[in-house]
């Protein structure tokens, strides 16, 4: 990166940290009197301190309903009045909390080319624990939801389920108008923004415990982070299928694009890789089995798209049980089993799960703002359009899911909370970085391993993480001001 551009990313930095600082000086007032409850670990959408109020068959109160959405004494006096005002406060409130300051941090080690590098084992232990803890919390409270609002909840998740494989589609045919990647980028990139991304989405829930006041969340979101996170790697494989299906060569490209070649054959597909990094090429044969590398340079595999049928049983184990889902559905229902059994079995427990939260996620977040400034410079080659649609798409997408969120409510009268709209409005607006690129390793070799990843980590996480939560908590509310149920 040339000197010039860190130079002036430097300066930026500081003026909003200047600025930053200066924003942030009336907002520990409510601090000062006693207000501000900054959480430890993920909300959920029981208070347990609060005192008992009448509550839904979904299990809220209505004192949780009026604080989620910052109607109290306490948030009229602590926050401002107009839209683009409290946009700005909870902008600035965010923007320097530990969770974003330790990202720029990360963020800020290659463009100051700092030798360090964080170990992949710590990362994939920090991603282990996260996805558990999440899990773990959702089950706690998945236990006391009651009978009577399991249908409106499965037909939430349904919903859910469908939208983000719809999101994918959209992406597709969005890229496909405005950008100039292979179409088997296209298809893939399409199917990261159908995915959700399990960072994100542990990001809001932070950002959320640390509100003023704190915001909740309907206790089922873990596991829609779970069934969201399905639809984008379906959405990938249909649409390479597709162009498998009519012409494109074994290295991916379309009888119309620069380098076709009928006679190539296919790279050889692998099986692990390091968190945002595909494994070198000649690394790839050693990760398989001597009778896979075989069988692949006889052109005689075909993982997706061949004989074997659009789904795989291989590929339908790495779609359904890839490892972020298995601990994510793990955590569930352990936390869920526990707390069938009472409190008292599962707070002992509770302090590693829950109250560990927000420090293990500044550390996961470190290592993710190291991996987003890297995959900065992959972005030269795909042109602006594509750094246009990997920021302002997030927006397009959340607002979609808001709007769906809340037409749900409407017709079926299943109440959300605030936070749970922001949850949903994630879910949409992310990209994946986990679950869809170990499919594309093991499916889609022909694809760019670094365009999607480039795009998912370096524009819209981080957009997401610093720019698009507090902005989904702004259309939350006035979306849910303007159309009450």
């Amino acid at each position: 990166m040339p000197a010039r551009f860190r130079f002036l990313i430097i300066v930026a930095l500081g003026l909003a940290l200047t600025a930053g600082t200066a924003a942030l000086t009336p907002a520990q007032e409510p601090a000062a009197k006693g207000k501000d409850t900054t959480a430890v670990s993920p909300p959920s959408n029981k208070s347990h301190d609060a005192p008992a109020a009448a509550t839904d068959p979904a299990g809220r109160n209505e004192a949780d309903e009026h604080d989620a959405h910052g109607m109290n004494d306490a948030g009229r006096s602590a926050q401002p009045k107009s839209m683009l005002e409290e946009f700005w406060f909870n902008f600035t409130h965010n923007l320097f909390k530990p969770l974003l300051l330790f990202f720029y941090m990360g963020f800020l080690i290659p463009l100051f080319k700092v030798e360090f590098e964080f170990p992949n084992a710590i990362y994939q232990g920090l991603t282990l624990y996260l996805l558990i803890a999440i899990g773990w919390k959702g089950g706690e409270e998945l236990a006391e939801i009651k009978g009577s609002a399991l249908g409106g909840v499965f037909g939430f998740m349904i919903t859910g389920f469908i939208l983000n494989f719809f999101i994918g589609i959209l992406a597709y045919f969005v890229l496909h108008a405005f950008t100039r990647l292979r179409e088997v980028d296209k298809a893939t990139v399409a199917g990261y923004y159908g995915s959700d991304s399990a960072g994100t989405f542990a990001t809001c829930v932070g950002v959320l415990g640390a509100a003023v006041p704190i915001i909740k969340y309907d206790a089922y979101m873990p596991v829609m982070l779970a069934i969201m996170e399905i639809p984008g790697c379906l959405v990938a494989l249909y649409l390479v299928s597709r162009l498998r299906h009519t012409g494109m060569d074994q290295l991916g490209n379309m009888p119309h694009e620069p380098g076709y070649d009928p006679s190539a054959r296919r790279p050889v597909a692998s099986r692990s890789g390091a968190h945002g990094e595909a494994p070198p090429a000649e690394q790839e044969e050693d990760k398989m089995s001597l009778e896979d590398v075989h069988k692949a340079k006889q052109g005689e595999t075909k993982i997706n798209g061949g004989s074997t049928g659009f789904l795989s049983p291989k590929l339908l184990h790495e779609v359904f049980l890839n490892p972020g889902l298995y601990l994510l559905f793990g955590g569930i229902f352990i936390g869920y089993l526990s707390r069938l059994q009472g409190e008292k079995v599962t707070a002992v427990d509770d302090p590693l799960f829950l109250n560990m939260f927000q420090g293990v996620l500044c550390l996961f977040l470190l290592e993710m703002g190291m991996t987003a400034s890297r995959k900065m410079k992959d972005l030269k080659k795909a042109g602006w359009q594509f750094i246009a649609f990997g920021l302002i798409m997030p927006n397009i997408f959340a607002f979609i899911g808001i709007t769906v969120a809340h037409v749900y409510s409407l017709v079926t009268g299943v109440p959300f909370q605030l936070g749970t709209y922001v949850l949903f409005a994630v879910l949409c607006g992310a990209s994946s970085y986990i679950a869809v690129p170990a499919v594309q390793r093991l499916a889609i070799p022909e694809a760019s391993p670094t365009l999607p990843l480039a795009a998912s980590l370096g524009l819209t996480f981080s957009y997401n993480v610093t720019i698009g939560i507090p902005l989904y908590i702004q259309i939350a509310k006035a979306m849910t001001s303007a159309f009450h149920n």
